[in-house]
């Protein structure tokens, strides 16, 4: 039977490049001159540390343009609340991988409720549909992308 996967993942090299990318503009920038600031990017989180807390929202701008240009989705971003101090200012960035039990539920109910002939199944982070029609799954993916479900989803492991 045909199958296909809906995942949520991101690229941790093209973030890794655009974090690379946005510590070197960080350098050059006149407004950043004589600034402590830079992104530190560990396992699945960015750190931005600066020394005031307009300074976090021009990075995290400076952020997101790099994330864009490098295709990087970004629904992955999950931007916590700045710890501000007297002399610094951090803000932690996390990257959302992987379908959560929540969405990938309410992603079951919504094909299950379309009326379409085919299944749908929680596998861990990514669901699963099957069907014996390849073009009920393509109208499955349609329905789907057509929804905004707060994060990146990618279909992967068609099978026909």
């Amino acid at each position: 039977m045909p199958s296909f996967d809906i995942v949520s993942e991101i690229d941790l090299q093209e973030v890794r490049n655009a974090v690379d990318q946005a510590n070197r503009e960080i350098a050059t920038r006149f407004d950043f001159k004589g600034v402590k600031a830079h992104f530190e990017l560990s396992d699945e989180q960015i750190m931005m540390t600066a020394e005031q807390e307009f300074q976090l929202q021009q990075m995290m701008d400076i952020l997101r343009q790099k994330l864009v240009k490098r295709a990087v989705d970004l629904k992955a971003l999950d931007p916590q609340d700045p710890a501000v101090t007297l002399s610094t200012a951090r803000q932690e960035v996390r990257l959302k991988q992987g379908v959560d039990t929540e969405t990938a539920k309410s992603m079951v109910k919504r094909v299950k409720g379309s009326k379409l002939k085919v299944q749908a199944q929680i596998q861990g982070d990514q669901v699963r549909i099957t069907g014996k029609n390849r073009d009920d799954l393509q109208e499955a993916i349609a329905l789907l992308r057509a929804e905004d479900w707060g994060l990146p989803i990618k279909v992967s492991n068609f099978r026909d």
